[in-house]
């Protein structure tokens, strides 16, 4: 017995909607639950508290800094990235002898799994022995304490996230100026437009959808900073990097306050749902025209 024309959509879908009602729906849902609950694992023992969590939040001096931490971090490291990307598409977008090997150095490191890159860079920060403490002390400069300054740890993440993920955005943007035509630099050059005159009046404003999804992507990937900071520092010096993802892990599976660990959550997410919509309504937008 043949499924009906119109079943036969559902229950190809169905193994797709199951696992993402177990794996997101689910969690979701759950966590959203307990954020209105005083609970320290789970419904056992849990005690409803309404918004006194969120409350709690609001008034936690901890929760503020990793919120100041990590909208610094998601500015910081989401605009630095996209200029870099964009420099490194304008450099790689003429041929010249072994720009296939240049291309290929710049996109190592956004292959390369986070433990990795912060082994290097931690290795690359040591304070005695690392290489830029040499570099500097070769040059007659002292060492810089990278990892270990409450007023530098945060800026030395955002070098590390520079250099593994400014690759992505570069791959985006050069994406977008490969479709240029060149026909309109031609022009341009006809009506005697100079390098900058081009740059400032074409290439820029038929750039903006490509620069605007680079930095919407890397905005919500920064904002949800987890791996690096827990590898690199735990939050520390005091709690000078300390994000809002590592104050979820830290209340949730340090602390065992899971209630205030799932309201700290439900802010996150919608946060990063926000970003995620004006991606969403951006494509669509896009596919419209």
């Amino acid at each position: 017995m043949s499924a009906s024309p119109r079943l036969l959509p559902w229950l190809l879908l169905a193994p797709a909607l199951l696992l993402f009602g177990v794996l997101t729906l689910y969690p979701l849902g759950r966590t959203l639950a307990l954020a209105f609950f005083a609970t320290d694992y789970g419904f056992a023992d849990a005690t409803f508290v309404g918004f006194d969590n969120f409350r709690e939040l609001w008034e936690s001096r901890f929760f503020r800094q990793a919120v100041v931490n990590t909208a610094l971090f998601t500015v910081a490291a989401t605009v630095l990235e996209v200029v870099a990307g964009l420099g490194l598409a304008l450099l790689l977008n003429r041929a010249f002898r072994g720009r296939t090997l240049v291309m290929t150095l710049f996109l190592a490191p956004f292959v390369l799994s986070t433990m990795v890159v912060t082994a290097i860079w931690r290795a690359w920060f040591h304070f005695d022995l690392g290489y830029l403490n040499n570099l500097l002390r070769a040059i007659g400069l002292p060492g810089v304490a990278w990892l270990f300054d409450p007023n530098l740890a945060l800026w030395s993440i955002v070098l590390v996230d520079l250099w593994q993920t400014a690759p992505f955005a570069f791959l985006i943007i050069f994406a977008g100026l490969r479709l240029i035509p060149q026909d309109v630099y031609e022009a341009a050059r006809v009506d005697g437009a100079g390098r900058w005159r081009q740059f400032r009046d074409m290439t820029l404003p038929l750039l903006a959808p490509y620069l605007f999804i680079a930095a919407l992507l890397r905005s919500v990937e920064s904002f949800k900073l987890f791996d690096k900071v827990y590898a690199m520092t735990g939050g520390g010096p005091g709690q000078s990097t300390e994000t809002v993802s590592l104050f979820v892990f830290r209340q949730g599976f340090r602390f065992f306050d899971i209630g205030l660990a799932s309201a700290a959550a439900v802010v996150m997410i919608l946060v990063a749902g926000l970003l995620a919509a004006v991606y969403a309504v951006s494509l669509l937008k896009g596919a419209g025209r």
